[in-house]
């Protein structure tokens, strides 16, 4: 492995720092290597294809779910019609 002689400063917040720093020691590296790793597996476009195809995954879930809700409230509401059918008849005996 080359060894590193370049800087690249990027200004963070402290809350920033922080966060990247509790990261970086929870996966046992440095600031740095933790940093390098993290910039060198980003793959923009691939991760915008994944979340597109989770958006639309979620847009068609969705669209079932609201689907399948307004059955079901569709069969409720006939339900409770019938039921108001039958008090009616049986209270008019």
């Amino acid at each position: 492995m080359a060894t590193a002689t370049e800087r690249i400063p990027v200004l963070v917040t402290a809350q920033e720092k922080a966060r990247i720093a509790k990261m970086a020691k929870e996966a046992h590296l440095s600031m740095g290597e933790f940093l390098r790793r993290a910039a060198s597996s980003f793959r923009p476009n691939e991760d915008e294809k994944m979340l597109e195809g989770m958006i639309d995954q979620m847009l068609k879930t969705t669209a079932r779910t609201s689907s399948a809700i307004d059955d079901a409230l569709a069969f409720v509401e006939a339900s409770n019609q019938r039921i108001a059918a039958m008090e009616s008849r049986r209270t008019a005996r």
